[in-house]
């Protein structure tokens, strides 16, 4: 706590005096975007790195608290899927003039929502693709491509991501869920923060044991 003030979820500029790191959830305007508290990008702008997000396909995309979302992410959403099932992909019924009508939804490869969920770091440049579910405290590396879900507290890397390791053994990642300290108030997170930044992580298996 800085100058006895607690951190505050809808400020949009969580580093006074700079402008290139943004808390997300105070500047969303689009309803098919759902992001929760003190998640932040490294940039001036979220919004622009949904793409192929229209309101027809009916998808969203949703983001849980205290994740970090790097320069040049991109969410790829369900509306860059063409028909495949044709003889053509090509998107007549899109562009003007065509006499075609949108294809039935049958028709499309829809994926459903993108759905993200706690403390995940997605790295630098990383694209998440549509209907891709990544667990609490996963890491994404840069540059990678993620088409598949990621299970909670896992590192991917690469194009198409693959799995790197698990962050921890599966004690401590099923006493992690089930903690969820992202779900405690400001005050108690801010004394859980040398709990939550230690490196010790047997000591912090031992209090989480205690608390759960």
């Amino acid at each position: 706590m800085q100058n006895s003030r607690l951190p505050d979820p809808n400020v949009i500029h969580p580093i006074p005096g700079y402008d290139k790191e943004i808390y997300v959830k105070p500047t969303i305007t689009n309803p098919q975007i759902i992001v929760d508290d003190f998640t932040y990008i490294a940039d001036a702008d979220f919004e622009s790195h949904v793409t192929h997000l229209y309101e027809w396909n009916g998808d969203k995309l949703r983001i849980g608290k205290f994740c970090q979302i790097a320069a040049g992410v991109e969410f790829v959403m369900n509306g860059a899927n063409h028909q495949m099932n044709a003889v053509t992909t090509f998107p007549f019924y899109t562009l003007e003039s065509w006499d075609m009508q949108p294809p039935a939804r049958a028709d499309l490869p829809l994926k459903g929502d993108t759905v993200i969920g706690n403390d995940v770091w997605i790295g630098q440049n990383a694209v998440i693709l549509p209907g891709v579910c990544i667990g609490d405290g996963a890491i994404i590396g840069a540059n990678a491509v993620v088409g598949s879900d990621v299970a909670p507290y896992t590192i991917v890397i690469g194009n198409p991501a693959r799995t790197l390791r698990k962050r921890f053994d599966d004690e401590l990642t099923e006493l992690l869920l089930q903690f969820k300290w992202w779900n405690k108030s400001v005050e108690e997170i801010n004394s859980l923060i040398p709990l939550l930044t230690s490196s010790d992580l047997e000591a912090v298996r031992k209090e989480l044991r205690a608390r759960v």
